[in-house]
């Protein structure tokens, strides 16, 4: 990042928070920190951190890099897909689960959480349409159905679910997650908030005994704790909230939050008077690293480093932060995903003093991405079902083939750009021209070479207005390359564009040219040729762990299916996707909505052997007209010993699907 041009407009297309790979040398360069890491004080410094006001913008801009937004990439996704068609077979139906009612929702990519409570389900609303803020405080449900808030369906007739209005939504916030649940103070519903279009973050608390005529009890927000983190950050206010989990103990309730701060992500809230909730406990991963660190206000240095290590992960998907907190039913274990921090339990007896009792981090399963999502444990807690998210089931290689500087570097594919998987033998190769900042067509060649591939330096304008350059000049590919100094990667995002795109470091994109510095090159120049391959890996997939020593827990097995094992499988749908996203856990079974492969179960009663014993994944042209595009299954909910589930597909809404029997088809594939 160029700590000369604060207002370079194509970072606001970048996807800098859900896949960037930052280093700790560039953080510190941009935080103004020498090589013993002190940050310099200035006669306006700030009396707290020593950071300067000169800095604010910097590190205010620099926010985006740092606080991961967990649907950015689905967003990314979506738009990388939406114009495959496919014209392939589609993945298994089995008889034993099977529909029971439908609450439609024809919204693409619009519903994302599902829950349900006492004849009632409810449904969150994805990034668009962003909420409007109308009804909001009025106490009423609004009838928008494909308008942003919270669908409520009334589902005692399981056979034919009834829309009855929408929970108003906070004007330019969405709602990913809703739960519901008998509170002391009654049917107690909360929503998070993620700001969507600079609205508020945090989440709201309902009263919903009649869930046709919700009542609203309180907003809360929320802010960085430690004030070193905030200053250094830019003054983190008014946060996003992923997700929640209500819970009881003790005579007390409680609602456990996600919180996109920097630090202390994980929030214990009690709500036992839902119209004041207060906060009684705050943890982060960045304990892990620094115990303490959390809560130190005068080591600037120390918080930085435990920054740094947040953003430090495993694969290609690096942070260390919070994705998703499970409560046990007797409300005192915490299970939180953590991302590349690895699924993280935490004895919770005491709301107000969260301990750490084990970390279960395995980096070498599935594709080599920990991608901690989700997790569910057992009623006994014995056996823990965790989800891995991974949108990229692609490993991508990168060389320069020939000249002085041969040899492989490290690059990332942009989200936006056509995907290098779908090119003839899944290579992008060819010779190099160096365009420069690209943002205007003046003065940039034609191409004269098939499979000729353009190079560009980051900076002055918008990545898809490179692309856009270098589509008209005949280019067949871009490589963008950083920004003097900095070698980190970042996957570029924008909006979508027929070109395959990549993105390498600075000194990566020196290499090319065999030159000492930009400043030696001219618009025209060539370089050497490239080549960048994508071979198939996995799609996110299930782990299961034995948890009969809380303390110490042993991974027992890993579950996919054929479409999440191998992305090209000719009877996996191009279009779809096959990473799993969240389980629910009841007896020795557990429940997954997995995207494109629908709903599973899974008999996890030897946690070393996984069986799949029921699949609902339809396809086909008359499928996707009554559901308004291609299976996408976000949410899943079990309605306790019975058997019914609910199902939240992302383009066609609500699913009510009923459980028949136990057959089963040994390993799902």
């Amino acid at each position: 990042m160029s700590t000369t041009d604060p207002t370079d407009d194509d970072r606001n297309a970048t996807d800098s928070r859900s896949r960037t790979a930052i280093s700790r040398r560039s953080m510190l360069a941009l935080l103004g920190v020498s090589g013993t890491g002190v940050i310099p004080y200035a006669s306006r410094a700030h009396p707290s951190t020593g950071v300067t006001d000169d800095y604010d913008g910097e590190l205010e801009h620099r926010l985006d890099d740092v606080v991961r937004d967990p649907s950015q990439p689905l967003i990314e996704q979506d738009a990388g897909t939406n114009d495959v068609v496919s014209d392939g077979p589609f993945a298994d139906v089995t008889k034993n689960l099977a529909v029971a009612g439908r609450g439609e929702r024809l919204l693409p990519n619009g519903t994302t959480d599902v829950w349900a409570h006492d004849g009632y389900a409810y449904l969150g609303t994805f990034n668009e349409p962003c909420g409007t803020g109308e009804g909001f405080g009025e106490d009423r449900l609004v009838d928008d159905l494909l308008g942003p808030g919270i669908p409520v369906f009334d589902v005692h007739n399981r056979n034919k679910p009834e829309y009855v209005g929408s929970i108003p939504s906070v004007e330019g916030s969405r709602i990913n997650d809703v739960k519901v649940d008998e509170m002391n103070a009654g049917d107690i519903l909360v929503h998070s908030n993620e700001p969507c279009d600079d609205g508020p973050g945090g989440f709201e608390v309902y009263n919903v005994d009649d869930p046709e005529n919700p009542t609203h009890l309180a907003s809360v927000r929320i802010d960085e704790i430690n004030p070193i983190s905030d200053a250094l950050f830019g003054g983190v206010i008014d946060v996003g909230v992923h997700n929640l989990f209500l819970f009881q103990q003790g005579g007390r309730d409680y609602v456990s939050a996600v919180a996109e701060t920097i630090f202390h992500n994980f929030q214990t809230w009690d709500i036992t008077d839902p119209t004041d909730p207060q906060r009684v406990s705050a943890w982060g991963a960045e304990e892990l690293f620094d115990d303490g660190v959390g809560e130190e206000t005068e080591d600037v240095n120390r918080v930085l480093e435990a920054a740094l290590w947040l953003l430090d992960g495993v694969g290609t998907s690096q942070n260390r932060f919070l994705h998703d907190v499970t409560v046990s039913d007797d409300g005192t274990r915490a299970y939180l995903a953590n991302w590349d921090a690895g699924l993280v339990l935490h004895d919770i007896s005491d709301p107000a003093d969260p301990q750490v009792l084990s970390v279960a981090i395995d980096p070498t399963a599935g594709d080599g991405e920990v991608n901690s999502h989700q997790a569910w444990p057992s009623e006994d807690g014995n056996v823990v079902v965790e989800t891995e998210e991974d949108f990229d089931p692609f490993a991508l290689s990168f060389e320069i083939t020939e000249g002085p500087n041969a040899g492989e570097y490290d690059a990332a594919e942009g989200n936006f750009t056509a995907p290098i998987a779908d090119l003839p033998d899944q290579t992008l190769a060819g010779p190099t021209t160096y365009l420069g900042l690209a943002c205007e067509p003046d003065g940039i060649p034609e191409a004269t070479d098939d499979g000729e591939i353009a190079v560009i330096l980051r900076g002055e304008c918008r990545f898809d207005r490179k692309a856009e350059i270098a589509i008209d000049a005949g280019y067949d590919g871009m490589v963008v390359v950083n920004e003097p100094g900095d070698d980190s990667l970042t996957t570029m995002g924008g909006d979508p564009r027929d070109i395959p795109g990549l993105f390498v470091g600075h000194s990566t994109g020196l290499e090319i040219f065999d030159a000492d510095s930009v400043a030696d090159l001219e618009v025209g120049d060539t370089g050497a040729s490239i080549e960048a391959t994508v071979v198939p890996e996995r799609w996110g997939n299930v782990r299961i762990w034995d948890y009969s020593d809380e303390e110490n827990p042993v991974l027992a097995s890993e579950f996919d299916t054929r479409c999440s094992a191998d992305p090209t499988h000719e009877d996996c749908d191009p279009r779809g996707t096959y990473s799993v996203h969240n389980t629910i856990v009841e007896d020795d079974k557990a429940y997954f909505s997995w995207y494109s492969d629908g709903v599973l179960i899974l008999d996890i009663s030897d946690p070393y052997d996984p069986v799949e014993t029921a699949r609902y994944s339809p396809g086909g042209p008359e499928f996707e007209e009554q559901n308004g595009g291609i299976q996408d299954v976000w949410g899943i909910y079990k309605e306790p010993r019975k058997p019914w589930l609910y199902a939240s597909d992302r383009n066609g809404g609500l699913y009510v699907l009923k459980e028949y029997g136990a057959d089963s088809a040994k390993g799902g594939k």
